[in-house]
C-alpha cells in the first residue's frame, strides 16, 4: 500500500511533532508550562550545574577560565529547522562569588534549509563585572562571529576570552569545535525573578 503524503500535510506534521517536543527538554516527565516558578528555577539549576559540571571535567582549561571569571551562565536550547529555523530555551546567570543567580531566556530565528531539531546547552564564562552585567542587565544577541569554541582535545593554549566572553556548546555528540551560535539573543526572564 502507497501512502502520499501532501507538502502542506508534512509541514503541519512536522510542526505539531516538534512544538511538542518542547516542554519535554525543560525537564525529563515535566510539562514545563504547568510547573509553578520555584519548579522551574530548580529546574534549570540543576540543568546548568550539570553542564557546568560537564565542560569542568571534559576541559582541562575551562577551570582555568572559571576561576577568573566574574560569572557564568548555562541556557538550555531547542532548536527545530523545517525550511526556516527557530528555537528557545531557558537558563540562568551566576556570579561566581556571590553565588547570585538571574534567570534568563533565548531565543533564535533564521531562515536556509534543514529539517529537523536539535537540543544542546550553552555555557558561558564571563571574564569581568562589566561584560557579566551587560549580559545580564542589557540582554545579548550573538552576532556573526560568535562561536562556541571547544574540541575531543579541549580548548587550545590560544583559546580564551573573546571580547570578555568564553563560550562552549554541548550536543548529545558532546562539546562542539567552532559551533555556531549566530544569530540568538539572550535576557532577562521577567516571570523567575
Amino acid at each position: 500500500m502507497t501512502m502520499t503524503v501532501r507538502p502542506a500535510t508534512a509541514l503541519i506534521l512536522i510542526l505539531t511533532l516538534g512544538f511538542s517536543a518542547v516542554p519535554a527538554a525543560a525537564g525529563p516527565n515535566d510539562d514545563w508550562r504547568a510547573l509553578k516558578a520555584e519548579a522551574k528555577r530548580a529546574s534549570i539549576d540543576e540543568m546548568a550545574d550539570e553542564a557546568l559540571d560537564r565542560v569542568l571535567a571534559e576541559q582541562a582549561k575551562a577551570a582555568t577560565l572559571l576561576e577568573s571569571s566574574f560569572g557564568w551562565a548555562v541556557f538550555d536550547n531547542l532548536k527545530i529547522a523545517i525550511g526556516f529555523s527557530g528555537g528557545g530555551g531557558n537558563g540562568v546567570a551566576v556570579e561566581r562569588a556571590s553565588g547570585k543567580r538571574t534567570y534568563m531566556k533565548m531565543g533564535t530565528a533564521g531562515v536556509g534549509l534543514g529539517l529537523g531539531g536539535q537540543s544542546y546547552q550553552v555555557v558561558f564564562f564571563f571574564q569581568d563585572e562589566a561584560t557579566f552585567r551587560r549580559f545580564v542587565d542589557k540582554g545579548w544577541k550573538a552576532d556573526a562571529s560568535a562561536q562556541a569554541a571547544a574540541g575531543t582535545e579541549g580548548v587550545n593554549a590560544t583559546t580564551g576570552f573573546v571580547n570578555g566572553i568564553a563560550v562552549w556548546q554541548i550536543t548529545g555528540k558532546g562539546l562542539m569545535a567552532s559551533a555556531d551560535i549566530a544569530g540568538t539573543k539572550y535576557w532577562k526572564n521577567k516571570k523567575l525573578n
